[in-house]
């Protein structure tokens, strides 16, 4: 058995790692654990890029922990001499009907985020790349962007690493019965020990805790692809092209970035996947819809080469909320996912939440418990 922790942290996707982080600086011992390593391209913190931005309708919440999530990003991006963030800006696509763009310049303005009215005229002289279709208006947050995701998450354990968390790949079994846990065996033939053990597994959480989450986080399958433009053609790279978002229509993409192509993804929500055994390879009759969205939004690159395809697991919770919260039968045990294909972002504020949790400096937020997490599905947080 080895030397006893304060805390044990199970996964270092975005949501471990930095809660590792976060949890080490107030001086706890920390020992951060993963089954096959930080950004695994099983892992839903894998792959090039995540969006950032701080728009999320009503929901002020996350637009004040997207904030103050982007500065820790980029105070960590200079301490390491590290530019992980791109400065795309990103753009919202609204329909007549679209509320969501009205709320979300109110929450903007509140808190004081840079942000531009676009009405159709507008949008098609400084975006000609598109074909607006239904679009009316947008709303574009100049500061905002794109951020490297595997390359930034792994940062996150160096610097923890760096702050002497001990940092292993090795799998964990899940607690059994009640009352608090003492140890957890691992797949190397340890035993990890701890006062407190946080399960930030992503997808992986409901397989772990099948009675209390099998019915509250559902992993599924998300699909992105990138396209390749003509040479020399510049109108899909930064700045020439934003990110963008149309949550109506199912649909976002980010600029070409890292010659890895125009960036187009799939955000209805797919079906189940199991991440242990479910195969990244993305299906045809995806390809198929994200070809079809690219001929009708993008009519200039409806020929374009695939150049890249990836399967991404969400994992989500009924509405889009995070779940973080203690264990109903182990009060020494805490988990923390439901990250719903927004959560990346969110990473630093997770990581200082979850510290004041277990510091119980602060209440806990309603949303984010089990009372405050049905089993029905109603997504309405993007």
């Amino acid at each position: 058995m080895s030397r006893a922790s304060d805390v044990v942290v199970v996964g270092a996707g975005v949501f471990g790692a930095w809660t590792a982080l976060q949890l080490r600086r107030t001086g706890r011992s920390v020992t951060l654990v993963d089954a096959f390593g930080t950004g695994s391209s099983r892992s839903s913190s894998s792959g090039a890029s995540r969006i950032i931005r701080m728009g999320y309708g009503a929901e002020a919440i996350y637009s004040r922990w997207a904030q103050r999530s982007f500065h820790d990003w980029r105070e960590l991006f200079r301490e390491w001499r590290q530019e992980l963030f791109v400065r795309t800006g990103v753009l919202w696509m609204a329909r007549p009907d679209e509320p969501i763009i009205d709320k979300t310049i109110d929450i903007l303005s509140r808190l004081h985020v840079p942000f531009e009215e676009l009405d159709r005229p507008e949008l098609e002289r400084r975006y000609p790349q598109f074909n607006f279709g239904p679009i009316i208006r947008g709303v574009v947050e100049p500061d905002a962007g794109v951020i490297l995701a595997r390359r930034s998450v792994q940062l996150v354990v160096r610097q923890a690493i760096k702050q002497s968390v001990d940092y292993r790949v090795t799998a964990v079994t899940a607690p059994s019965g009640r009352g608090p846990v003492v140890s957890l065996d691992t797949s190397d033939g340890n035993r990890l020990s701890a006062g407190t053990f946080v399960f930030a597994c992503g997808p992986w959480l409901p397989k772990l805790f099948p009675a209390v989450l099998g019915d509250r986080i559902h992993p599924t399958r998300q699909e992105v692809f990138f396209f390749g433009a003509e040479p020399g053609d510049r109108r899909f790279i930064a700045p020439n092209m934003p990110a963008w978002i149309d949550f109506a229509g199912g649909v976002y993409g980010s600029p070409d970035l890292e010659g890895r192509g125009f960036k187009v993804g799939l955000d209805h929500h797919g079906p189940p996947i199991d991440p242990d055994t479910g195969e990244r390879i993305a299906s045809d009759d995806a390809l198929k819809v994200a070809r079809m969205i690219l001929a009708r939004r993008v009519p200039s690159l409806k020929q374009a080469p695939l150049l890249e395809a990836r399967v991404c697991p969400y994992a989500n919770s009924w509405n889009g909320d995070f779940l973080i919260d203690r264990h109903p039968d182990h009060e020494n045990v805490w988990l923390v996912g439901a990250g719903s294909g927004h959560g990346f972002k969110h990473g630093p504020a997770i990581g200082d939440y979850v510290t004041g949790q277990l510091s119980e400096r602060e209440p806990p937020e309603t949303r984010f418990t089990f009372a405050g997490h049905q089993k029905k599905r109603n997504r309405r947080i993007f």
